[in-house]
């Protein structure tokens, strides 16, 4: 509901966004020279606005810019507030995984744990045993002298 809420929020930003930047680029230089306002007609607006329309594309430029303000605050203080409910989320759930991973095993059912191996480097090659052969038969004893 809230991202949603700040999804609206955040289009609506944008279109006064784009207002402001319009109304920025139509109003006339104050000293009547031709700027960009004029190129925009600058003499369409005096005819839609009256001859005051200064004062219309003034008045309409500060209400759109404290628009943007607010809305700008109004953002970032929900972003602010979901951020912190996914953050409490994700903490009370960690607190419930650790609560059930931290019951005891019974020490009959443990496996005790298997040596990691730290050389991760070809093992050497196994000298073939030597192949099986006639026995060989025992050296004979000197003969005896008397």
């Amino acid at each position: 509901m809230l991202s949603l809420f700040i999804g609206l929020l955040s289009f609506v930003l944008v279109l006064v966004c784009l207002l402001l930047g319009l109304l920025i680029l139509i109003q006339l230089p104050k000293k009547e020279a031709g700027g960009i306002g004029q190129a925009f007609g600058g003499g369409a607006t005096d005819a839609l606005f009256g001859t005051g329309s200064g004062n219309a594309l003034t008045k309409a430029t500060k209400y759109s810019a404290s628009a943007f303000v607010i809305l700008c605050v109004m953002v970032s203080w929900l972003t602010a507030i979901q951020s912190n409910q996914r953050t409490s989320r994700v903490k009370e759930a960690m607190k419930g995984a650790a609560a059930t991973t931290t019951t005891t095993v019974p020490a009959s059912t443990m496996v005790p744990a298997t040596p990691v191996a730290t050389n991760l480097t070809a093992p050497a090659p196994v000298a073939a045993p030597a192949p099986a052969s006639a026995p060989t038969p025992a050296p004979a004893a000197p003969p005896k002298n008397n």
